[in-house]
């Protein structure tokens, strides 16, 4: 493994940003900075060696500083949608700053993605990585209760990038992590040729606001079913502008990563034009698949984007679920420990 710290920059106000950059023996290097804890870059080789950057990002904080798709972020408090920007907790309404509309989006105008973390390298013959930590206060973007966030992003020997949550809070909280990496394992083009495979019975209709419904629905013979492998164009026109929908993950458990609660395998990405794949395991009990429907005109590190330039896969609760009793909670309670996983598996086809 590989491991290197480089400054990044400096914020408006005088605060440090670094990066890190991470490699093993087989050709798959990551960047994250302390920034947002954002992932900046992940490269990834074919069979005959030849890599590519695999997801959309900017090489510069100045890019970050302003106002961008959350390419590669640490989205938190609570990703994706809260409607109304409102919920309930302990009998105390909660308000939160809205920044989609009516709607909190990942967290607010300055969710986790806009904050400094702590970060601290670490490494070994298998793996090396980030350890990025910070607390939240009570009230940061409207959100009850001092949280102690740790999210480490690692890379092991076996090809695999994996993204560790864990958070504590000293009063009752609504809390849903994730990453919002934006995937092309082409290293260019659009993803409507890509084949996805999602393990999922059962998505989330939403409202125009993409709000979810309330309702939980089944896939079957319609065109959010990617139970078998299917081009991710093939029906997307049948969808509006393109997927930004939750599933509902019920994937097998991954014997080799078993534990108290186990991660399931609950998407597979592939790029047969390049051979390479990505398998999504996680314990979280939803993934987003967002198909990069407003990504036209917006620039990366590349250049101009297309719609549909790249897709997510964010792996996460259940979005607006502090309005939905009948989704699985996203309240974290003192004396409990909020802990997610999620393994980005590289392999070639």
């Amino acid at each position: 493994m590989t491991i290197e710290k480089r400054p990044f920059g400096e914020t408006p106000e005088g605060q440090t940003v670094d990066q890190y950059i991470i490699g093993n023996g087989n050709g798959f290097a990551f960047r994250v900075t302390t920034y947002g804890a954002t992932l900046l870059s992940v490269t990834v080789p074919n069979r005959s060696g030849a890599t590519v950057e695999a997801t959309l990002g900017f090489d510069s904080l100045d890019r970050y500083l302003i106002k961008h798709p959350f390419f590669g972020a640490t989205v938190g408090r609570y990703a994706n949608r809260i409607a109304g920007g409102t919920f309930s907790l302990s009998g105390k309404a909660i308000t939160l700053p809205q920044n989609e509309g009516t709607t909190t989006l990942h967290g607010g105008p300055a969710g986790f993605n806009r904050r400094i973390w702590n970060g601290e390298l670490f490494g070994g013959d298998g793996s090396a990585g980030v350890s990025f930590t910070r607390t939240s206060p009570d009230g940061e973007e409207g959100f009850p209760g001092n949280l102690a966030v740790k999210v480490v992003i690692y890379l092991t020997e076996d090809n695999e990038l994996v993204f560790d949550y864990d958070a504590t809070t000293d009063k009752p909280t609504a809390i849903n992590l994730t990453n919002h990496a934006y995937w092309n394992l082409a290293g260019g083009g659009t993803i409507l040729d890509h084949e996805l495979t999602l393990h999922a019975e059962h998505y989330l209709p939403v409202d125009e606001a993409s709000i979810p419904t309330g309702e939980i629905l089944p896939v079957v013979g319609t065109p959010f079913d990617f139970r078998e492998p299917k081009r991710v164009g093939k029906e997307i026109g049948s969808v509006g502008i393109g997927y930004d929908h939750c599933y509902v993950g019920r994937g097998p458990v991954q014997e080799d990563h078993a534990a108290d609660d186990p991660v399931r395998h609950i998407a597979r990405l592939v790029d047969h034009g390049s051979g390479r794949g990505m398998d999504v395991l996680t314990n979280q009990p939803g993934v987003q698949l967002y198909t990069g429907n407003k990504l036209e005109g917006v620039t990366d590190r590349s250049g101009t984007l297309s719609k549909h330039a790249a897709l997510c896969l964010e792996t996460q609760d259940f979005p607006n679920a502090v309005n939905e009793p009948t989704f699985p909670s996203a309240v974290l309670e003192p004396g409990q420990t909020y802990r997610r996983t999620t393994i980005h598996r590289f392999f070639f086809v």
